[in-house]
C-alpha cells in the first residue's frame, strides 16, 4: 500500500480516472465512439510536444516556444511541397532537421551562452511566430498533398495511426530516461546541477540535448498538424507550449527539475484534452476554458510545491494502514 501510494504515476491516473467519470456522468456524448476516436487523434499531437516538453522540465528549464515551432514548420513544409516541388518524404526529414536546429538554437543559447530558458524561450515564442508569418505574405497554404491526410488519420488493423505514433515515442521516451546513462544525466542535472557538474557530468551538453529533443518533437507534431489539417499556417500552434507544460506538470513532473516520469505525461496530456473534450461538448467559450486549463495548472503547480505537506497529511491519515509491523496499527 505505501509503494502504492509513493508512486508517481498513482496521482496523475487517478486524476485522469477521476476527470473522465465526472465527464462521462455530466456529458452523454463523452462516451460516444465517434468522441472517443477524436480523442485520441486530439491528444496525439499534444502528447508528442509534451515528451520534449517534460524532458526539459527535467533538466530544471522549461520551453516555451513549441507551439510558434510549429506554426513555423507547416508553412517550412506546406510551401517546400507545393511550391518547391519537395517529394512528401524529403519535405517531413527537411521538418525534422528544422526542428532540430530551433531546438539547438534554444539550447545554446540556454545551456552555453547561460540566458535563462524562460527568457530565451519566450523570446523564441516571438521570433517562431513571426518568421511564419513571414512566408506566403502570412497566408495560409492549404491543399498540400493528396497523401498527406492519411499520415494523420490514417489506421492500422483499425487503430488510428496516431496512437502508433504515441506509443512508440513514449517507449522510446521511457527506454532512453530509465536505462541510459543519458536519462540518469537528465535527473541528475535537473535535481541538483552543481553536484552533477562536480560528478563530471557535462551539464551545458544535457540541457542542450533536451533542448534539441524538444524541437524534435515539436517537428513530428508539425507533421502532424500539417496532415491533419493538409495545411501550414502561421497561426497553427497557438497555446501548443501551455498544453505542453500543463501535461508534463499534471502528470507529475517537477518544474524544479530532476523529479518526474515521462510516462506519465501522457496521462497528462489526456487529461487536458478530456477536460477541453468536455468544455466543448458543453459549448464553454475558449476564453473561459483558458481560464479552466490555467486553474488547473495551478492547482498541479501547487500540489508539487506543497507535496510534502500533503505527503505528511496523507501518511497522518492512512499511516496505520501502511506500515504493517508497528504497534497499534490497524493492520496487524
Amino acid at each position: 500500500m505505501k509503494r502504492l501510494v509513493s508512486n508517481q504515476i498513482v496521482g496523475p491516473l487517478a486524476a485522469l480516472l477521476l476527470v473522465a467519470v465526472v465527464v462521462a456522468l455530466t456529458t452523454n456524448r463523452f462516451l460516444d465512439v465517434g468522441n472517443l476516436s477524436n480523442l485520441i487523434l486530439q491528444v496525439s499531437i499534444v502528447a508528442i510536444v509534451a515528451i520534449g516538453s517534460t524532458i526539459v522540465i527535467f533538466t530544471g528549464g522549461i520551453d516555451l516556444s513549441p507551439g510558434s515551432a510549429i506554426a513555423l514548420m507547416t508553412m517550412v513544409f506546406a510551401m517546400a511541397i507545393k511550391f518547391g516541388d519537395v517529394p512528401l518524404p524529403l519535405a517531413i526529414l527537411l521538418v525534422l532537421l528544422i526542428g532540430v536546429l530551433l531546438g539547438a538554437v534554444n539550447g545554446v543559447l540556454t545551456a552555453y551562452l547561460r540566458i535563462p530558458s524562460f527568457i530565451t524561450t519566450l523570446a523564441a515564442l516571438s521570433a517562431f511566430r513571426g518568421i511564419a508569418f513571414m512566408f506566403n505574405n502570412g497566408s495560409p497554404v492549404f491543399s498540400v498533398h493528396p497523401k498527406l491526410e492519411p499520415i494523420f488519420y490514417g489506421s492500422l488493423l483499425g487503430v488510428p495511426l496516431p496512437l502508433f505514433y504515441v506509443v512508440g515515442l513514449y517507449a522510446l521516451a521511457f527506454f532512453v530516461m530509465r536505462y541510459t546513462a543519458f536519462g540518469r544525466t537528465i535527473y541528475a542535472v535537473g535535481g541538483n546541477p552543481q553536484a552533477a557538474a562536480l560528478s563530471g557530468l557535462n551539464v551545458a551538453r544535457t540541457r542542450f540535448l533536451a533542448f534539441v529533443i524538444a524541437g524534435a518533437m515539436a517537428a513530428v507534431g508539425a507533421v502532424l498538424m500539417a496532415a491533419r489539417l493538409n495545411s501550414g499556417s502561421p497561426n497553427y500552434g497557438v497555446g501548443m507550449e501551455l498544453s505542453a507544460i500543463a501535461a508534463a506538470v499534471i502528470g507529475g513532473a517537477s518544474l524544479a527539475g530532476g523529479r518526474g516520469q515521462i510516462v506519465s505525461t501522457v496521462i497528462g496530456a489526456l487529461t487536458i484534452v478530456i477536460v477541453q473534450n468536455a468544455l466543448n461538448l458543453n459549448a464553454v467559450p475558449a476564453s473561459a476554458q483558458n481560464v479552466i486549463i490555467g486553474a488547473i495548472i495551478v492547482t498541479a503547480v501547487g500540489v508539487d510545491m506543497w507535496r510534502g505537506e500533503i505527503g505528511r497529511a496523507f501518511a497522518f491519515i492512512v499511516g496505520p494502514l501502511t506500515l504493517p509491523g508497528q504497534k497499534g496499527k490497524v493492520d496487524q
